[in-house]
């Protein structure tokens, strides 16, 4: 009896258990749905009242997407509201294809101009050419119009005609250009950099892209290797499904690869590779830096959690959010982060902390109370806190401000479309020289363009300048600030001088991209890399090689400072940077 008492008891108490749990289970739910529904009301009686009664007359479209975009920015970068007149932007991110003319603009006073032309693309066949400015669309004058808008003016259906006014050397000319449909190559360069090692930069994680890889692996295995590079450098990532197949090019079936994980069960999922790899076992180097995010960093994390090749350059952007896109009502879209990677270590590529970023947004200072440590196929240490850390990090000198100021401010650029256009008989790489003469002509052009420009050394010195006499110090210690203004003076001579190395290799770049197009541009900076330079050391050296992939080896920090960095290693890829796609 006492036992049937029991058992009595606790089907009752289980009974009310689940009973409690579910009123408060519900309760909550209740709750939520109610803030969820207040919340909402009181937006839409803010926005009528605002409507009806505000002194000026209202844009609801811009209301609302503002509102809408700062919503979204407390909850992380990477979710975003397109409006449908930016349908195009999210299905470029996804293919790599748009209805165009092949070719990146960038704004420069009232207009636009042609920053470059992908080769065999209709502006190409066209005759455009980087340096163009564009004046009108099939009349229309686009004077004052920002980059966004003359790229959305000149995109369309493949097959329709644009008619173009471009100026170029001061002279007015129109070009009928065809749109086609547009695919930016994801492999924009491949080829032996020396007898011995297999160079192939990547770009972008769009679709079918690992096809392209593929192909260059071929390629260059045909020429027989004993090394490759693959770089990944600026490479801001894309499709998941890609990462893994461009991995299991060096990585056989079964490996896993990346998991992901979220709140909603059906977007966690483990991608593993199913093919036979084109080469497993071939010395591989993958180069990273800040700008190499998302997708690039499950393939460089995953060749360094399955000790399958180095990993040369910079700790890599961190971001290790899943994203996908839902439709909205009325043709717009919402990119929402609903998951985190994991790849083979267990530890997340995401950063851990926002707090402290980098200027472009990437991993900065990060707190060793948030970082935990994992292990590689081999047993090596490698740690979470937000990207891959590179296993010999190469940090690249930083640019002079004169040569930054250069490049950003389009003196660079400009001089390139003029020496183009007074330099037609260069045919070959090899053939190009950039002399002294040119050298001279360039600082002869600054000086026609007035260049000038203050280090930030003369701006804080002009604001302590200006606090001093604000305080009635300045008068009292006149001498000293006279002093100091002389002692830290530069001129645009000295600088033109002591900085040579790193503004002739702008120039160069620049320039070869007239003439070879973005292949030719990224084929000669090759030969001053230091972080490719660096790469192929340790690939041709097979005992540090394996070492380093043993763990015998500890992480290796070389700072070149004393060298002239590349576009690239500085962050300026001169490709689609602040350009947008037409």
């Amino acid at each position: 009896m006492r036992k049937i008492r029991s058992a009595r008891f606790i089907i009752i108490a289980a009974v009310l258990i689940t009973a409690v749990t579910s009123v408060a289970f519900l309760s909550t739910q209740e709750t939520r749905d109610f803030r969820i529904a207040k919340n909402l009301d009181i937006f839409f009686t803010l926005f009528r009242e605002l409507n009806t009664f505000y002194v000026d007359e209202l844009n609801p479209d811009k209301l609302v997407k503002t509102g809408i975009d700062n919503m979204l920015k407390t909850l992380d970068p990477y979710t975003v509201y397109y409006p449908e007149s930016e349908g195009d932007e999210v299905a470029f991110m996804t293919t790599g294809k748009y209805g165009g003319i092949g070719s990146l603009v960038r704004g420069s006073g009232d207009y636009v101009v042609v920053s470059l032309v992908y080769k065999g693309f209709p502006a190409d066949v066209a005759g455009i050419r980087p340096g163009d400015i564009l004046k009108k669309a099939d009349g229309v004058s686009l004077k004052g119009y920002p980059t966004e808008k003359v790229s959305e003016k000149l995109k369309g259906n493949p097959g329709t005609v644009i008619n173009l006014t471009i100026e170029r050397n001061g002279v007015e000319m129109e070009i009928p250009v065809k749109r086609e449909k547009i695919a930016v190559p994801p492999v924009p360069y491949y080829g032996m950099v020396d007898e011995n090692t297999g160079y192939i930069r990547f770009t972008n994680f769009t679709q079918d892209c690992s096809e392209d890889v593929k192909n260059a692996l071929v390629a260059l295995k045909a020429k027989n290797p004993r090394q490759i590079i693959l770089d990944l450098r600026g490479n801001p990532g894309g499709l998941l499904t890609e990462a893994v197949d461009i991995v299991n090019l060096f990585v056989g079936p079964g490996n896993e690869i990346v998991k992901t994980k979220g709140k909603v069960e059906q977007f966690d999922e483990t991608f593993k590779t199913t093919h036979v790899a084109v080469d497993e076992n071939i010395p591989l180097a993958v180069i990273i830096n800040r700008g190499s995010a998302s997708a690039s960093e499950i393939v460089a994390g995953a060749i360094q959690d399955l000790d399958r090749g180095i990993i040369v350059g910079q700790r890599s952007y961190g971001k290790g959010l899943v994203q996908i896109t839902r439709p909205l009502s009325y043709n717009t879209q919402l990119k929402i982060t609903t998951a985190k990677y994991y790849i083979p270590s267990g530890r997340c590529i995401q950063a851990l902390d926002f707090s402290h970023p980098n200027e472009d947004g990437s991993v900065g200072i990060i707190p060793d109370s948030l970082i935990s440590e994992f292990r590689t196929k081999n047993g090596r240490t490698v740690k979470d806190g937000g990207g891959i850390k590179p296993d010999i990090e190469v940090v690249p000198a930083q640019l002079s401000q004169v040569a930054a100021e250069l490049y950003l401010r389009n003196y660079i650029f400009d001089f390139a479309s003029r020496y183009y256009w007074t330099h037609p008989a260069v045919k070959s790489l090899s053939q190009f020289s950039f002399t002294d003469q040119d050298y001279n002509e360039f600082r002869s052009y600054l000086e026609s363009r007035k260049f000038s420009y203050k280090t930030n050394t003369e701006e804080s010195l002009s604001e302590l300048i200006a606090n001093a006499k604000k305080e009635k110090y300045y008068d009292l210690h006149k001498d000293l600030f006279t002093n100091l203004e002389k002692e830290l003076n530069h001129t645009l001579d000295q600088d033109l001088v002591t900085f040579r190395a790193e503004i002739t290799d702008l120039l160069e770049d620049e320039i070869l991209s007239r003439y070879f197009y973005e292949e030719g541009s990224i084929e000669w900076s090759l030969k001053t890399d230091e972080q490719v330079k660096k790469a192929i050391e340790i690939l041709n050296n097979r005992n540090n090689y394996n070492s380093i992939l043993q763990g015998k080896a500890g992480s290796i920090l070389i700072t070149n400072g004393n060298t002239a960095p590349s576009l690239l290693s500085a962050g300026l890829t001169g490709f689609g940077g602040n350009d947008s796609f037409i």
